[in-house]
């Protein structure tokens, strides 16, 4: 893996939107990362959530799989684990809302074979309402990470 050779401690935030579960060396990079941010910064990673509604609901045809382009797939439990490895702290995860409507409307083309615009807003509905109370079941999350 070629990162470019920046010194230490560099960045108080390293942003990662549905990047993480594209990566070929997953804790190399992590590692990498952690190295750049300064004391008291923050890494905020982006990334589907296979524990949501929309993703029990699809199963095998969940857009957000996107085998063989993700690489990984990630859980709350399973980004804090990773956090933890590297000497991360899981400071506090966040829901995106919207991703379970889009997401829900690929999973619909790939169940049918078309596009139920009502079916897969319907989908993403029911996933956001039933994450309400769950804020870890959403379709994607924002995991707010600190060195």
């Amino acid at each position: 893996m070629v990162f470019f050779q920046l010194p230490a401690d560099q960045f108080d935030a390293i942003t990662l939107w549905h990047v993480l579960e594209h990566v070929h060396t997953l804790h190399e990079y992590i590692a990498q990362l952690k190295k750049l941010l300064r004391t008291g910064g923050r890494i905020l990673v982006a990334v589907p959530n296979y524990t949501s509604g929309d993703a029990g609901h699809y199963q095998s045809f969940w857009a957000a799989y996107d085998v063989p382009r993700h690489l990984y797939h990630f859980s709350p439990g399973s980004m804090e684990k990773l956090a933890t490895i590297h000497g991360l702290k899981l400071l506090s995860c966040k829901p995106m809302w919207y991703d379970s409507f889009y997401i829900s409307m690929l999973s619909s083309k790939y169940t049918h074979g078309k596009t139920s615009l009502a079916g897969s807003f319907y989908q993403g509905l029911a996933s956001n309402l039933k994450a309400v109370g769950q804020l870890r079941k959403c379709s994607s999350l924002i995991y707010v990470l600190g060195k």
